[in-house]
């Protein structure tokens, strides 16, 4: 567990398992058997990704069966009294796992009587149903079930409501069916994303982190900006965000990364409010920087058809520009307090860091060059934590050797393998064989060993981590399957149509709204899948290029996790900052305060996000407009963070303050002259500041 230097490690305690579940796997042998079933859940996405050998609605099946068996297994492992209730724990979970067996056993039944339930298909599509919640209920509280469950109400008795937010009504069979067997309720795209991309990555940065990439992005970030003005409130900033490239879990990087930046912001003068908010802001920035971004990402590369390199380039401007404006959100807070960096003798070399550590970037370098190279997620995600389970154990193999010169033959030889197998492409079995070869010779040394047993645990602990976001995407189906056969989406749609036909500000306010609201106390994945179904068709209809309306709604759901009174990511910082949860949340949504209006650049701006139609694109030519609109968000967030923090060169005046906020408005804006007026104002701004603090030096000599 991360620490600062000098204190203890922090225990953090929470009403549920949203967070993840608390470390090991339970008592005795209920934990045993849990980690073994967690080892049997791993290798059945490992075989599933490598070789596609079952049909799409068994994988999704078994893949919910998996989650119901330990998601109810573990909750009884932690919280059951007695050996009676942990089996009762066990045995709901075997029962839910059933309900995905019978997926495959009556797999060719099931299509051929489609439309037609037995009753024992409808007992089964029900026990599902109330596994599901029951499930989502004791691991994330009452928020997205009590949502869910509002649906299936409108779902059985919307007839009964008055135009036009009624429909035609729908039977218990035809609700059952449509939401257990179909692939739009349960089995949908969210759950297949689980059972493909998501469980691969998690399983990636799994192993990655592993292999030492937390210290390795927390030596790098020290050395880089550990002794500059602020420097342990950017080293947060930069490893978190950093972190969530492999990880992209916002709440998990700030219970982990945040165990150690957040008491040495503390220790070196920021406030515990604003530490822990800095610490949040990046780590949930990590669900929208590529390439892993939240699991998002593929979710939407899949709904909207678009290969999922284009989804990333894409995220890459405006996530740069999220952690830009971090970064001068806590250097300015840094100038207004005096607050300087580490001492050098603090601070490892960055150098040093990458020069010894250097192979662990070269999975990651792979993922991304392999995405952008037009390959699947799954086909990149397997390279490249097969590169990555080659690098782990090749090193402890050769940490046995006594010549350095050994070591070399050997790294060449394991090249010179790879490159041979390769020469028709990479293909699953021959880089099968050489991962196989290698456990055989880590299994006969020491600490070959020792390695194997950590990559063991890494696949125990990937299925446990996995529980959180894979029981999200199976309630919500409950959510898509009501819209896709009722059809009220598009009612919400229309409202919004109807309104941006006035406005499209407004049309972005609501739906900003609904996001941040359906958000509150209720995972990103979720979030962005709803909010998505509901005003995303709209917002393209109004002319919004696709990609910028899905990742405007995304951005919000990620902000809902910032803003009070919920403000996930802040209530998971509180007891490491043993802070009040709003303070920190009100703390986060300054420092956070470009993640609020990017959304609205790339939306007026879409060269912002690469993305063709920006209007100025006739007059600049396309990566003119992308110039433009990057440095108009740039200039635009350089003068929310003044006004956020009330610092540039000395503390900002009322007057100062108010043309600032002015300014940023205007280059958010779309009306004649907005972008000479808002430079313009920018322009004042720095330089009457840079006067004031002339004059202030002089009147201190």
């Amino acid at each position: 567990m991360l620490q600062a230097e000098g204190s203890e490690p922090i225990k953090i305690e929470f009403d549920n398992f949203e967070h993840g579940f608390p470390e090991g796997f339970g008592p005795g042998g209920w934990g045993h058997l849990a980690y073994a079933i967690g080892i049997a859940f791993a290798a059945f996405q490992l075989v599933i990704a490598a070789w596609n050998i079952l049909p799409s609605q068994v994988v999704r099946g078994i893949h919910v069966g998996f989650l119901l068996l330990m998601t109810f297994g573990l909750i009884g492992n932690f919280t059951a009294k007695s050996e009676f209730g942990r089996a009762a724990g066990w045995l709901i979970g075997a029962a839910g796992f059933l309900c995905g067996l019978y997926q495959w056993i009556f797999y060719a039944d099931l299509i051929a009587r489609d439309g037609d339930p037995t009753r024992t298909d409808l007992a089964v599509g029900t026990l599902l149903a109330v596994l599901i919640f029951e499930g989502t209920r004791r691991m994330m509280g009452l928020a997205l079930p009590l949502m869910c469950g509002a649906c299936l109400l409108y779902w059985f008795f919307g007839q009964y409501l008055p135009s036009p937010l009624n429909h035609r009504g729908y039977d218990f069979d035809q609700v059952i069916t449509h939401l257990s067997f179909g692939t739009e309720g349960f089995y949908g795209v969210p759950i297949y994303v689980s059972a493909t991309y998501i469980f691969l990555f998690i399983l990636f940065g799994s192993f990655l982190e592993r292999a030492g990439m937390i210290q390795l992005f927390t030596d790098v970030s020290l050395g880089l900006f550990g002794r500059t003005r602020g420097g342990p409130a950017k080293v947060a900033v930069f490893a978190s965000g950093m972190m969530g490239t492999i990880s992209g879990s916002g709440v998990a990087n700030v219970v982990t990364v945040g165990q150690f930046t957040i008491p040495l912001m503390i220790k070196f003068g920021y406030r515990r409010a604003f530490a822990a908010g800095v610490e949040a802001t990046a780590s949930m920035g990590g669900q929208i920087m590529p390439p892993v971004m939240g699991a998002v990402a593929f979710i939407m590369a899949e709904t909207l058809g678009v290969p999922y390199s284009e989804i990333v380039k894409a995220a890459v401007i405006p996530a740069i520009l999220y952690f830009a404006s971090a970064f001068w959100m806590v250097h300015l807070e840094a100038g207004k307090h005096g607050l300087v960096g580490m001492k050098r003798s603090e601070t490892p070399s960055a150098w040093k860091a990458l020069v010894s550590r250097w192979y662990l970037v070269l999975p990651l370098a792979a993922l991304v060059y392999m995405l952008f190279e037009g390959f699947t997620p799954l086909y990149a995600g397997s390279m490249g934590l097969a590169l990555t389970v080659a690098l782990i154990l090749g090193a402890s193999i050769t940490l046995g050797f006594s010549s350095t010169v050994l070591r070399y033959i050997f790294w060449i030889g394991l090249a010179l393998v790879v490159g041979a197998v390769s020469r028709a492409g990479l293909e699953i079995v021959p880089v099968s064989c050489v991962v196989a070869g290698l456990i055989v010779l880590a299994a006969i040394t020491r600490g070959g060993r020792r390695t194997l047993a950590a990559c063991r645990d890494s696949l125990a602990d990937s299925a446990k981590s996995a529980l959180t976001v894979g029981m999200a995407c199976a309630i919500v189906g409950t959510i898509i399957g009501m819209m896709t056969q009722t059809g009220v989406g598009t009612i919400f749609g229309g409202w919004i149509i109807g309104l941006g036909a006035k406005s499209l500000f407004l049309a972005l306010i609501m739906t900003m709204l609904l996001s941040i609201l359906l958000g509150t106390g209720i995972p990103t994945i979720p979030t962005y899948i709803i909010t998505a179904a509901l005003a995303a068709p709209a917002l393209a209809k109004l002319g919004v290029p696709l990609i910028a309306s899905h990742m405007f709604a995304f951005y919000y759901g990620i902000m809902a996790d910032l803003s009070p009174p919920v403000a996930l990511a802040a209530l998971a910082a509180a007891p490491i900052a043993r802070e009040n949860p709003d303070k920190i949340g009100w703390e986060a949504m300054r420092i956070a305060l470009a993640g609020y209006v990017i959304p609205f650049v790339f939306v007026y701006s879409p060269a912002l996000m690469l993305q063709a139609g920006d209007p100025m694109a006739v007059r600049l030519g396309f990566y003119g407009a992308v110039a433009l609109a990057t440095l108009k968000a740039l200039v635009a967030i350089g003068l929310f963070g003044v006004v956020a923090i009330g610092f540039l060169f000395t503390r900002l005046a009322f007057a100062e303050l108010a043309l600032a906020s002015v300014g940023a408005l205007c280059l958010l804006g779309d009306f004649p002259f907005s972008d000479a007026i808002g430079f313009t104002l920018a322009a004042v701004v720095v330089l009457w500041q840079w006067r004031q603090k002339s004059r202030n030096a002089v009147a201190a000599v």
